[in-house]
This record gives structure tokens, sequence and C-alpha cells, in this order.
């Protein structure tokens, strides 16, 4: 249920090693606990981080059909105010969707384009249990796309495809591959 969209760009070295902002996008039905638990992770293994006012959701991304929200509109919303040298990720409880092959509307837990500007994460499909500690995966799983990295086929990884499921409690961090990836992009991790 997690997802990601390839987006094609040419990237030099130089642009690979420079340092971004990260900006936390709540939107207005994330609770405090859940924005301060996933920034906070966030923190953690990235410390440029800031956290925005929390909007509402654009009008054009809710799809009245399922009572859910569209995540491509979400991230393309988020993406054109996502200046240069900043990466945006929204946040929200509410239920998001993606069109996964011939379903239009496919529930998900989270989306980013790889490489891109923008993701989203939602904590609407995950469990009560440990719900915060799960939303935070979910968050580092798409800031890690918008990074440029692929699904990974380690179980444990953070970066694991959902394939239509919820595995967040069997992940426990970004494998050795993933986070050598990410330290080349200036994220910081105690040991790999």
């Amino acid at each position: 249920m997690i997802s990601c969209k390839e987006e094609k760009q040419n990237v030099t070295k130089t642009e690979q090693k420079q340092a971004i902002t990260i900006l936390v996008q709540p939107f207005r039905d994330v609770t405090p606990q859940s924005l301060k638990t996933v920034t906070e992770g966030i923190k953690k293994v990235y410390p440029n981080v800031q956290v925005l006012e929390a909007i509402d959701f654009p009008k054009n991304t809710y799809y009245k059909e399922r009572n859910r929200y569209r995540a491509d509109s979400i991230i393309k919303f988020l993406s054109e105010r996502t200046k240069e040298g900043f990466v945006t990720i929204g946040l929200t409880s509410k239920d998001i969707s993606a069109t996964r092959g011939r379903i239009k509307d496919f529930g998900i837990m989270g989306l980013g384009y790889r490489p891109g500007k923008a993701c989203v994460a939602s904590k609407f499909r995950l469990s009560k249990d440990n719900t915060d500690e799960q939303f935070y995966k979910i968050a580092i799983h798409e800031l890690g796309h918008t990074q440029g990295l692929p699904h990974c086929p380690e179980k444990m990884c953070f970066m694991r495809d959902a394939e239509g499921k919820n595995p967040t409690n069997e992940e426990t961090d970004f494998c050795k591959k993933c986070k050598t990836f990410l330290m080349n992009k200036n994220w910081k991790f105690s040991s790999i």
C-alpha cells in the first residue's frame, strides 16, 4: 500500500551531495502528538527539518466517490509550493489513494516521487497499536523515494515494498545499502 512514482531527471554528482531541507507539512487533521513523533524521528536521521503550519487540503485533492484524497494531487500541490533545495512531506490521518495498474482508486499509506520534491504519508491504514511509530516509518519510506531510493528487497528495511499490506511492524531500519545511498545525500546514521 506504499507506492512510488519514478520521475526521470538528470542529476549530476554535485547535485546529489547538496544538502536539502525537509519541510514537514501537516494537514489540519494530524494530531500534535503524531506530528511530534514523526518529526522527531526524521530529525534523528536528517537534522535539516522545518515544521510548517497546518493547512487544509486543496479542494481538487478530494475524491468524493470514495471519501478519499488523491495522493498524486496532494503531491502535485506540495511540489508546486516547494522551492529548490527543499523536499516537502505532507502528513495526514485521512484516507489517501492513487491509481495502481487498472485500479483507479487504490487505497495507500503513502506516495512519493522517485526522485522528487514532495511526498505524502497517511496514518489512516495503520494498525491501532504503535500507530505513530508506523506513521514515522511510512514518512521516512516516502522521503527515501524523494531522494531516489527504489523499493528494497530486504524485509527489515524501511524501503521495503508493502505489496498491499502493512509491514511496518517488521521494519527496523534502513538496510546497509539504503543507508549508504542516503549518507551520500547528507543523511546521518550512527552506524552502518
